[in-house]
């Protein structure tokens, strides 16, 4: 599959989402209900390949500072994940999209720090000049799909305090860890037609609080 960026790709890629089927997703409990956006645009060294949105989380937030995750945050009460997801984009990086845009879901995945977060895909398209929230941002990266879709891009790896994989991604000389790893790694899976769970994946340690 090839990753330009145009509506032929648009509409492969939300072919794909519509052919994943979901698991079922397990009960919050004592969860906090949160969900991010896997946004798709256009990357910004000319290549003219579509690519995703990465968030540098602010380095004064009082969780997970510093880190790179997808744009998201906790579901309010009387929101849906789409509404959550769509507020947070405009909230966090001035990115204003319709219901319309958002391609598919993928599988919730419960975070050791006590969320279930709900991953959705979206279709950023051609948009206006990004304006982070520095409270919330401190910079934007975007990530080809020809980047993550690299054989050696994903890497399990194990730690004494688990039993579970661990999963990271390579890319671009920069290290991603999960969630937002796994997350990642659970849509190139889509990408390339696969039904790949990710729920058992584990999280860096430093991730736990």
């Amino acid at each position: 599959m090839t990753f330009s960026f145009n509506e032929a790709t648009r509409d492969a890629i939300a072919a794909r989402c519509v052919a994943f089927t979901r698991a079922p997703s397990a009960a919050a409990g004592s969860l906090k209900h949160a969900a991010v956006t896997i946004t798709l645009v256009e990357a910004d060294d000319g290549s003219g390949e579509t690519a995703l949105i990465l968030t540098g989380r602010a380095a004064g937030l009082r969780a997970h500072g510093g880190q790179w995750a997808l744009p998201g945050g906790r579901i309010d009460v009387g929101e849906t994940p789409v509404a959550a997801a769509l507020r947070e984009l405009s909230e966090e990086i001035g990115l204003v999209l319709r219901e319309d845009d958002i391609l598919g879901t993928l599988d919730d995945y419960p975070t050791r720090s006590g969320y279930l977060v709900t991953p959705l895909v979206a279709w950023g398209g051609q948009h206006p000049p990004l304006r982070l929230n520095p409270d919330e941002v401190a910079s934007i990266r975007r990530i080809r799909l020809l980047d993550i879709a690299r054989e050696d891009a994903v890497v399990f790896d194990t730690i004494p305090e688990s039993t579970r994989r661990v999963v990271r991604l390579h890319v671009n000389g920069r290290t991603i860890h999960a969630p937002t790893a796994a997350m990642i790694y659970q849509f190139r899976e889509v990408l390339a037609g696969r039904q790949t769970r990710v729920a058992d994946l584990e999280q860096p340690v430093f991730a736990w609080r």
